[in-house]
């Protein structure tokens, strides 16, 4: 979070160096990021994609398993705060990112000691807590890395899509053959990877700043903003419940461990060829009636999920990631750059990663893991759809209401 802020331009002792590095040294850089990347984006894919299904079979309920997956959203907010903090205060990515990886490959080794379910929420709560600023963190190493390397933000980060893509369908073709076991094992050595290749890296470093508590504080008390902030919410809370629980709706229906990391991977690639399209001509757009399209996308699309009964369909169900969560993305943070000033820009971007993912995330993980365990797949599904519904409507009324899309 507050790391995303050092990108913003390096000392200028160290762009001359860097000016005069070699082209060999370059090219190993841009390596080393993009196999970063991809490692790290591979450890997330077993995360999101078969820790479930891990918890699952070791006999934990719909609602247990909603709590697990709340606790990473809640912590999120703590920790971000807390390791950005740290980044910008002692101007190191690198040193951070070696500290996040070790503390995953201990807590994930953990796990290997119980299935107490309160234990195992303590052992996830601490994982999440160096798992989660991994994201931002990356970010922040790869815009800094662009005065170094020339090379565009998108051409290294979409090696992170890649791997959760392929990462996601080949793990789920192992798991196949050794069962959901095999789950922890394979994490330890993604994160062992990750903490061997974090010691590799180049660390960049941004001037010294402070976090702007009190554009922060202005930035929330605006009643546009806090309206905006609303209804992202409600669409979020939406995503994270079908993230959340796709996997054990699709065990519930009856998928193998292959045809869950094939869903992952076909939502992954999908959204590739929308990123690139929004940032070529997404800017000819409004934004506002592109968020309600895409939230009226998420209502089909959850929609059809609660329906279906054959876990096949949910293939081409998650292509339409690319015109949900690909469109969402991207426009939700364009319109928030434009209508929040740039002296308050990283304090609204902060108070949007905690409502998407902090917020909705705990939200969706004990209250929807709760509908789901008692009310079954169609309720659950159909409130997520009201929920995309809600959203969309309160798009396109705010849209005509000031027409500033």
């Amino acid at each position: 979070m507050g790391s995303l802020r050092q990108a913003i331009q390096a000392s200028s002792a160290e762009d001359a160096a860097q000016a005069a590095a070699k082209p060999s040294s370059v090219a190993r850089e841009v390596f080393m990021l993009r196999l970063f990347m991809y490692v790290i984006y591979t450890t997330q894919a077993i995360v999101v994609s078969y820790f479930p299904l891990y918890f699952l079979d070791r006999g934990y309920s719909a609602g247990q398993i909603g709590i697990i997956y709340s606790t990473g959203p809640f912590i999120s907010i703590f920790a971000n705060i807390i390791f950005g903090t740290a980044s910008d205060k002692y101007r190191t990515i690198k040193k951070i990112m070696t500290l996040l990886m070790f503390g995953q490959l201990v807590m994930v080794s953990l796990l290997f000691t119980t299935d107490a379910f309160v234990i195992v929420c303590v052992i996830m709560l601490a994982f999440y807590f160096f798992q989660m600023p991994v994201n931002p963190l990356s970010d922040s190493l790869i815009l800094l890395s662009s005065q170094f390397t020339s090379k565009p933000y998108a051409l290294i980060r979409v090696f992170g899509s890649l791997g959760f893509a392929f990462s996601a369908f080949l793990v789920g073709q192992l798991l196949k053959w050794t069962g959901s076991a095999a789950t922890i094992p394979l994490a330890i050595c993604s994160i062992g990877l990750a903490l061997l290749l974090s010691f590799t890296l180049k660390d960049y470093q941004g001037p010294k700043r402070k976090v702007d508590f009190v554009g922060f504080l202005k930035i929330i008390r605006q009643p546009s903003i806090l309206t905006y902030f609303a209804i992202v919410l409600v669409v979020s809370i939406a995503h994270r419940m079908y993230e959340g629980f796709l996997v054990v709706t699709m065990r519930e229906l009856g998928a193998d461990d292959s045809l869950v990391g094939i869903a992952w991977m076909i939502s992954a690639i999908s959204e590739i060829p929308v990123l690139y399209l929004l940032g070529k001509y997404g800017h000819k757009f409004k934004e506002l009636p592109l968020l309600a399209i895409a939230s009226l996308m998420y209502a089909l699309r959850f929609w059809l999920i609660g329906e279906i009964s054959s876990p096949g369909w949910i293939i081409p169900i998650q292509a339409m990631h690319s015109i949900t969560f690909g469109i969402y993305m991207v426009t939700a943070l364009r319109y928030l750059s434009r209508i929040i000033p740039d002296e308050f820009r990283s304090s609204g971007q902060a108070v949007y990663a905690i409502v998407w993912s902090g917020i909705a995330g705990a939200i969706s993980g004990t209250a929807g893991g709760a509908v789901y365990e008692h009310f079954g797949k169609t309720a659950f599904f159909h409130l997520a759809t009201a929920l995309a519904l809600i959203a969309s409507a309160a798009f396109w009324f705010k849209y005509y209401r000031n027409q500033d899309g």
